[in-house]
C-alpha cells in the first residue's frame, strides 16, 4: 500500500475547513501543514478539525519542504501567486474553482505549470456527483446529442460582494453548469450568445439572471437558463438537466437518480455506483493522477476553455452579438504574453504557436 500524499493546504477560511474534512476522511493523503495569511485563524480551524500537531504559516514558503503537493483553497484573486509559488516549489496542485478570475491569469497559470512539470488540476466539484456520472452515462448510451438544456433557479441571500457583483450569476456560479455541458457533451465550446439582466424584484446590484446559448463542435447547442433571484419552486444546486438524442430524451433534477425514455416508450431510471462525490471526488482522483501521471478530467490546460466559456458569455450580453470562444482565448494570450510579470513564464506562453493547439482545441 503507497503512503498517503502529503498535503499542504493553503486557505483556512469557510471552504479552507470544508476541505480539512476532506482531507481527514481519506486515508490515502494526510495533512502536514496549513496555511493562512492569518496564522491564528489557520491555528483555530487546524485545532478545530483535530491537527493540533500540524504546523501553521503565513506562507507557503514556510512548509513547502514536508509536502508532496498543495492543495489552494484561497480565494479567486490569490489563486494565481499561490498555486504559481507551490508549482515553483515543486509541488503540484489541487486548486478550487475557479482556475482564476481571467482567462489571461487562467493562461499564465497554464505556462507556470508547463514549466514546473507538475500537475496543476482545478476541483470542478459538480463533475463528481454520483447522478451526475449515471446521467452522463446514459446519454453516452443514447448517442449524439441534439441539445442539452440547464435550468439554475435559485433565490439565495447570499449578502457581501456577491449582490455587489456586475454579473454574480455567470461569473459566481454558472462555470458549474458551464463545465459540466463539456463533460456531458464530450466536445467543446465554439461560440454563446448570451443575455443577463437584472429582474425587477432582485436583491442583487448587478446582473442576477441570464439565458445563454452554446454552439459546440459538434453540433450540439447546450442552452442554460438561470436565476440567483428566483424564490419558489427552486432547482438543485446542480440545476435540472434534459438531454435530447435521437435514441430518447434523458432527465436529471440534479439531485436524483436520472431517468431515460427511449424512442420505443421505454422508461429507464439509472442505476447509481459507488463512488467519492463533490470535493472527495476531486480530491480522490487527484491523488490517483499523482501518483500515476495520468491526466485528470479538470487539468489545467482544459480547464481554462470552462473559464473562457464563462468570459465569453460575459462579453456577449455585454455587447449584445454572439462570442466565439477562440476570438476569447486569442486576446487573452496575447494579454497574458504582454502583462507576465515572470520572464519565464512569457517566454513560455510565446513558444506556444497557437493558443488553441496549445490548449487542444
Amino acid at each position: 500500500m503507497s503512503e498517503p500524499l502529503r498535503l499542504l493546504q493553503v486557505g483556512a477560511g469557510g471552504m479552507g475547513r470544508a476541505w480539512l474534512g476532506n482531507i481527514a476522511k481519506n486515508p490515502d493523503v494526510v495533512l502536514v501543514g496549513l496555511v493562512d495569511l492569518d496564522v491564528a485563524l489557520a491555528r483555530e480551524a487546524a485545532d478545530e478539525h483535530g491537527y493540533g500537531d500540524v504546523p501553521v504559516a503565513a506562507s507557503i514558503d514556510e512548509l513547502a519542504g514536508g509536502a508532496d503537493a498543495v492543495v489552494d483553497v484561497t480565494v479567486p484573486a490569490a489563486h494565481p501567486v499561490v498555486s504559481a509559488t507551490a508549482l515553483g516549489h515543486g509541488l503540484p496542485v489541487l486548486s478550487e474553482k475557479p482556475l482564476a478570475e481571467s482567462v489571461r491569469q487562467s493562461l499564465q497559470m497554464v505556462a507556470a505549470s508547463e514549466l514546473s512539470g507538475k500537475l496543476l488540476m482545478v476541483s470542478q466539484s459538480r463533475r463528481y456527483f454520483r447522478a451526475g456520472n449515471a446521467f452522463a452515462r446514459q446519454i453516452a448510451e443514447l448517442g449524439a446529442v441534439g441539445s442539452l438544456s440547464c435550468e439554475f433557479f435559485k433565490g439565495p441571500h447570499f449578502g457581501g460582494f456577491r449582490e455587489r457583483m456586475a454579473e454574480p450569476l455567470l461569473i459566481d456560479m454558472a462555470i458549474h453548469q458551464f463545465d459540466l455541458a463539456r463533460k456531458l457533451i464530450g466536445s467543446e465550446p465554439v461560440s454563446v450568445y448570451c443575455e443577463s439582466y437584472n429582474p425587477q424584484w432582485s436583491w442583487f446590484d448587478g446582473n442576477a439572471a441570464a439565458n445563454a446559448v452554446f454552439a459546440f463542435a459538434n453540433g450540439t447547442r447546450f442552452v442554460f437558463n438561470g436565476s440567483w433571484c428566483a424564490p419558489g419552486l427552486e432547482t438543485s444546486w446542480n440545476g435540472r438537466w434534459r438531454a435530447s438524442t435521437g435514441g430518447g430524451t434523458a432527465y436529471w433534477d440534479g439531485d436524483n437518480a436520472p431517468t431515460v425514455e427511449l424512442a420505443s416508450g421505454e422508461a429507464v431510471v439509472a442505476e447509481l455506483t459507488d463512488e467519492p462525490e463533490e470535493i472527495a471526488g476531486s480530491l480522490a482522483e487527484f491523488v490517483a493522477a499523482v501518483r500515476s501521471g495520468a491526466v485528470p478530467q479538470s487539468e489545467v490546460h482544459s480547464n481554462v476553455i470552462s473559464v473562457a466559456m464563462v468570459e465569453a458569455a460575459v462579453q456577449s450580453a455585454a455587447k449584445g452579438a454572439p462570442v466565439r470562444i477562440a476570438d476569447v482565448l486569442t486576446v487573452a494570450h496575447a494579454e497574458a504574453i504582454e502583462t507576465a510579470v515572470d520572464p519565464a513564464v512569457r517566454a513560455c506562453l510565446e513558444s506556444w504557436p497557437d493558443v488553441l493547439k496549445t490548449l487542444e482545441l
